[in-house]
């Protein structure tokens, strides 16, 4: 089996919600298994019926006539940089690594101008370190992940500023 055919065994494994596969052939034998616990549903839980109590009647109040208050659109711009971002995700679970060896430099930085190709960082599973490269040129704007943190299938990683 290839790197990619595991791969696309984990992501499948992932979606479908199988607790665990084992393919054996001549020259190897691949055991996968999922954490069932993970993929329990919380129990059902009715909330117990609640006494609300009876206010009293309203009071007529005047209103004062000042002028309307408009909320500042302050949050829209930065809603809309946001969206001009595209989210680099991880394509398979696994632990997150920005640099190649510990002794080594990150990969990238903060700012850090980027080409299609480039290899962003390493996400290592079932001790195969897999180089997670950019498929498009940009600038990293973000990274949402802690170096030599655990990493789910479909995580956020980077934001890139595409070019």
């Amino acid at each position: 089996m290839t790197i990619s055919e595991i791969q696309d065994l984990i992501k499948f494994i992932a979606k479908s919600g199988v607790t665990e596969v084992e393919i054996e052939k001549q020259d190897f034998k691949i055991t996968i298994k999922a954490d069932p616990g993970k993929r329990r549903s919380m129990p059902e839980m009715q909330p117990a019926p609640v006494a609300i109590p009876m206010a009293p009647a309203p009071v007529a109040l005047p209103i004062p006539t000042a002028a309307p208050v408009t909320p500042a659109p302050a949050a829209a711009p930065a809603e809309d940089n946001e969206a001009r971002f595209v989210t680099i995700k991880s394509p398979m679970i696994g632990t997150f690594y920005r640099k190649p060896a510990p002794d080594k430099p990150y990969f990238v930085e903060v700012g850090a101008s980027i080409q299609k190709g480039s290899v962003l960082c390493v996400i290592e599973a079932m001790k195969l370190f897999n180089e997670i490269e950019s498929e498009f040129a940009g600038k990293v704007v973000k990274i949402l992940v802690e170096d030599n943190s655990p990493v789910e299938y479909d995580q956020p990683l980077f934001l890139i500023d595409p070019a």
